[in-house]
């Protein structure tokens, strides 16, 4: 299994907030926002539930489980 994300989608979503105002806005840098949106790296717990509140958000709402095979 993997880790999918619908946050860039959720970031248009939200007044088409950059990913550097929503770094700013979580503590990380603008590189971990990009990377987790490409699939590069797995947010935190922490993170994940951070990036969730600011969007008020459930967590299961932008991350989710993706089998590798649908992939």
């Amino acid at each position: 299994m993997k880790l999918g994300n619908s946050l860039r989608k959720k970031r248009f979503e939200y007044h088409e907030i950059s990913q550097q105002d929503l770094a700013n806005a979580v503590g990380v840098s603008r590189i971990t926002i990009h990377s987790i949106e490409t699939g590069k790296f797995n947010p935190s717990a922490l993170l994940a539930l951070k990036i969730a509140r600011f969007f008020n958000l459930n967590v299961e709402e932008i991350f989710y489980l993706v089998d590798e095979e649908d992939i």
